[in-house]
């Protein structure tokens, strides 16, 4: 948290104490951690817009008695409706949160039992259970390999069809994480076997991949020359899309039909990396994968 303020406010170290102006964007709400660390470094001039589709996450932001502070009941994919290069900073920390993880009604976890919805908005949408009640097994199979990067999703969705078949659909977590058990016969060390299946479930359901791409090329528009992006991400899948993204506005375009012409300039500039220290992941374990990374917008 406090290194992604810190590479989102951008201040030198002679600087570091003042107060920011400007305007900035925690697209991921969330439970509020990073909103409220970044109000406490924002000038009374500062401003703060936070995005969250999560019921709970939008009681939880009116909570905030801050008139610099608004909340938008929103995905980030609406980053773009902020007006046209508003933005000092835009901060997305992507992924399920924990308290998401830590109530079973929610069903984010295989370690409680609990309705198997997953949905971070729910107010709207298909739950886990619903979508699996009628998916075919090529559609269940082709989400668990695509965004589990699961080697077993043949067999699991088979395995999924079939309950359903003979004892109606799989309704619970508990459910899903013991047919997945019995069904992956080889389990990496220290993972559950049903991880990387209620992980393929939960981005499918919620779109995830899709909000981001479209959020991060909102951020394009909405940040302001000098702006930084700063994106936590938590697994392979988001990590490899924001880096592409990056590297991809990193260089100047040239057009081949017009070789003499100026090429575009470069829309970003990549400038960090982070993982996690060790004393974080001591203090927060489930920190361990996560991966920052840094850009500022260039004048282009």
């Amino acid at each position: 948290m406090n290194e992604a303020i810190e590479a989102l406010l951008n201040k030198p170290d002679e600087l570091a104490a003042e107060p920011a102006d400007g305007h900035y964007v925690d697209a991921t709400f969330g439970r509020g951690g990073h909103s409220r660390l970044l109000l406490s470094r924002l000038s009374p001039q500062g401003r703060l817009t936070a995005f969250d589709k999560d019921p709970a996450a939008i009681t939880e932001a009116q909570t905030i008695a801050d008139p610099r502070f608004a909340i938008r009941h929103q995905g980030f994919r609406y980053l773009g409706e902020l007006p046209s290069a508003s933005a000092a900073g835009v901060l997305m920390d992507l992924g399920v949160s924990s308290p998401q993880i830590d109530d079973p009604t929610r069903g984010f976890s295989f370690r409680f039992d609990g309705p198997l919805d997953m949905r971070m908005d729910t107010t709207r949408g298909q739950s886990v259970a619903q979508w699996l009640a009628t998916a075919e097994t090529r559609d269940i199979a082709e989400v668990i390999r695509d965004y589990g990067e699961e080697r077993f999703a043949g067999q699991i969705a088979k395995a999924i069809v079939a309950r359903r078949q003979e004892r109606g659909p799989v309704s619970t977590t508990g459910e899903l994480a013991q047919l997945v058990a019995d069904t992956v016969k080889t389990r990496e060390p220290g993972q559950n076997p049903a991880t990387r299946t209620f992980q393929a479930l939960r981005i499918f359901i919620n779109a995830e991949l899709e909000e981001l791409q479209e959020a991060l090329a909102a951020s394009l528009d909405v940040l302001q020359p000098g702006g930084r992006l700063v994106v936590i991400s938590f697994h392979s899948l988001e990590d490899r899309i924001v880096k592409q993204f990056i590297a991809q506005h990193s260089r100047e375009v040239y057009d081949r039909r017009a070789p003499f012409a100026e090429p575009k300039p470069m829309k970003l500039r990549s400038l960090d990396r982070i993982k996690p220290s060790a004393a974080e992941v001591a203090a927060n374990p489930r920190a361990r994968s996560a991966i920052m990374r840094v850009a500022v917008r260039t004048k282009a």
